[in-house]
């Protein structure tokens, strides 16, 4: 290391001996010389219990001042260089004593390494106490962006000084980094021997520095960082004081390098048990791919469905598997996957498609699931190979009995030459009860096809839907007329209108198009009287027909919503049923209760719906025909007068009223 770059101050070399004045030497004025002992005695105490160098000066001061002899003053001041000169060895000494302590106790904290910046601040923190300097701060070389940063600071004020970066060259660190070697200035801003820059000088302002001492960090060849020790005022460093830095930086690079080594030796170690969790994981997928093969080839031999085997891969995979109809799955990535064959992933799903040829039936859909080993995805894939293969199956089963139901319809609307016995027979075998009280139901598409092949696919398209509706209801369907006619139980409570306009619904979301349903009033006995349903069959067509007259596509009604209408659609005039649903609630109350509404109304209507009028054709109080009328709205409705309600009322009354003499 170069003069130049270090101020230092050295100690004097000590006297071999130390000669004393002779006896005869001492002035004629002194009866005799002064005892040596006597003479170093104070000060000896003054080394004893430490005292300052100021302190030194005082025994020959006092004895200057009570006039002592000059021999006795000139013993004084020997002994107090000799004393001075032990004091300054034994301050040396303490000092390598607690450098040499520090260097120890920073060893142990390196070879107990568990936290690098505690490491780092304890060096900085000894530093700073054994130099007595202001500002300890410890920076280190990015190798991402060619420069330096702080690392740990111990003293610091600024936050700009805290945040500084140097750049290869630039400031005293950035000179200490480029040559590896130590430098120390007196005067910061007056040493020209590097770099300055606006923003390092900024920041080493705000922090006040003058005198500033840098020793580089080595790994090797290789400058890591740099370990400062800075003063607020000007000051020369010692040889012992930069050499004491240097080896706080040899300690904090032995520190950083140990971190670095425990950080590669962790890292190798977690690529050990990442490596021996893949091993792990392979297996277990291994062990995945058998099990779900095993699954699958009990499921086809035993007849399984296709939600049996979404059950049995979402065990497998872990995850949730889910067959979905072609219009539910991302359109997208189900025409990728159809198009590779393989399984794709959307979000957080994978898609497999389920298809047979060229036609697309569904999809297998692994929810949640993004991370997907290869392996798995051939699961998955296999899966919804096996589910097209049994939808496939399901089909040809389907059409078969699609058949046989609609055989069974057409005989049973073509009823004339048909054994009932026969008839029964065979609708026990598809699970069909004509002895139950079932409603004839009419279904159209509202759309027709420029295209006569796709007229027809729309067709076939809604008889497979009907036959499918049909099969789960424990009913009948066949295709006839250009649509499709059902024969579907009536359950308990249920109603024709409800029927037909929950099929349309259904029927409509299976074929993606508009469906509207006629129905016909509920027929019972089949078994016995199979004739009816061609009946009814020609009440739901009618109904059908009215539906389209009054632009009600889409919907499901039965004779029985058409009001009075619905007697010229129904097949058998109802009146009975038409009475009960229009004024059966009036009629019910008047005999519970021994009340005349019925008669009001009757009077109210031939007297132009004049209460004033009423009342005169009653003979009653005007409030108690307001009072009747009230009664008979919160009966029917409050819409009872609207003109189409009134109209049913009225012929309702008229029909009541020729049904009388029938019932006496």
């Amino acid at each position: 290391m170069s003069r130049d770059h270090l101020q230092s101050t050295e100690l004097p070399a000590p006297a071999s001996t130390e000669r004393r004045a002779p006896a005869s030497a001492a002035p004629s004025g002194d009866a005799e010389a002064p005892v040596p002992s006597a003479v170093e005695t104070p000060f000896l105490e003054l080394l004893a219990r430490g005292a300052s160098a100021d302190a030194y000066e005082q025994p020959a001061l006092l004895a200057r001042a009570e006039g002592g002899p000059a021999a006795r003053i000139d013993a004084l001041d020997r002994a107090k260089h000799l004393a001075l000169r032990v004091r300054a060895e034994l301050e040396g000494r303490r000092r390598r004593e607690a450098e040499l302590s520090a260097l120890f106790e920073t060893a142990h904290d390196l070879a107990g390494l568990r936290d690098l910046d505690a490491v780092l601040r304890a060096i900085v923190q000894r530093a700073r106490s054994l130099l007595g300097t202001d500002v300890t701060y410890l920076s280190l070389h990015d190798t991402a962006r060619g420069d330096t940063y702080m690392r740990v600071t111990e003293g610091s004020v600024a936050a700009r000084f805290q945040q500084l970066r140097l750049g290869m060259g630039e400031g005293l660190g950035g000179l200490v980094a480029q040559t590896a070697r130590p430098y120390v200035t007196d005067d910061y801003f007056k040493d020209a021997r590097f770099q300055h820059t606006r923003t390092i000088d900024a920041g080493v302002s705000d922090e006040g520095l003058v005198a500033i001492l840098g020793v580089p960090l080595m790994l090797g060849h290789h400058v890591i960082g740099v370990l400062f020790a800075a003063d607020r005022r000007a000051r020369v460093f010692e040889r012992e004081q930069i050499a004491l830095l240097g080896s706080f930086a040899a300690l904090a690079a032995a520190a950083i390098d140990a971190a670095n080594l425990l950080a590669e030796t962790r890292s190798a170690l977690a690529d050990l048990e990442r490596a021996n969790e893949i091993i792990r994981d392979r297996s277990a997928v291994i062990e995945r791919a058998s099990d779900v093969h095993d699954r699958l080839t009990e499921l086809v031999l035993r007849g399984g469905g296709v939600h049996d085997v979404a059950a049995a891969v979402s065990q497998v995979l872990d995850g949730t598997v889910e067959f979905t109809e072609a219009g539910s799955a991302p359109v997208r990535a189900l025409e990728v996957s159809r198009a590779e064959g393989h399984a794709v992933r959307h979000e957080d799903d994978w898609i497999a498609a389920v298809a047979a040829g060229d036609e697309l039936l569904g999809a297998l859909v692994l929810r949640g699931h993004p991370g997907l080993d290869p392996v798995d995805q051939l699961t998955l894939e296999r899966a919804a190979m096996v589910t097209s293969l049994l939808l496939l199956a399901r089909r040809s089963a389907a059409e078969a009995e699609q058949r046989v139901r609609g055989e069974l319809l057409d005989d049973l609307l073509d009823a004339r030459d048909r054994d009932p016995r026969l008839l029964g027979d065979r609708a026990r075998r598809l699970r069909a009860d004509l002895a139950a009280t079932h409603v004839v139901l009419a279904a159209r598409l509202d759309t027709t096809a420029s295209d006569a092949d796709l007229e027809a696919d729309a067709r076939r398209r809604l008889w497979a839907a009907a036959s499918h509706l049909a099969a789960t209801r424990h009913g009948l369907a066949a295709a006839r007329d250009g649509g499709t006619v059902l024969l579907l139980p009536l359950d308990a409570g249920d109603g024709a209108t409800d029927l037909a306009r929950r099929t349309a619904r259904q029927l409509g979301r299976a074929v993606h198009e508009s469906v509207t349903v006629g129905a016909s009033a509920p027929v019972e006995d089949l078994a016995a009287r199979p004739e009816a349903v061609a009946a009814a069959y020609a009440e739901a067509r009618r109904c059908l027909d009215a539906l389209g007259l009054l632009g009600r596509s889409g919907d499901g009604a039965a004779a029985e919503d058409f009001g009075f209408l619905g007697l010229l659609l129904a097949g058998e005039q109802n009146v009975s049923g038409f009475v009960e649903r229009t004024i059966g609630q009036v009629a019910a109350y008047d005999e519970r209760r021994g009340t005349e509404l019925l008669h009001t109304l009757d009077a109210y209507f031939a007297c132009g719906m004049s209460p004033a009028r009423t009342k005169d054709e009653l003979h009653v109080h005007v409030n108690t025909v307001a009072q009747r009328l009230e009664r008979v709205g919160r009966l029917l409705g409050d819409d009872w007068q609207s003109p189409d309600r009134a109209l049913e009322i009225q012929l309702a009354l008229r029909l009541h009223r020729l049904s009388l003499p029938a019932q006496h």
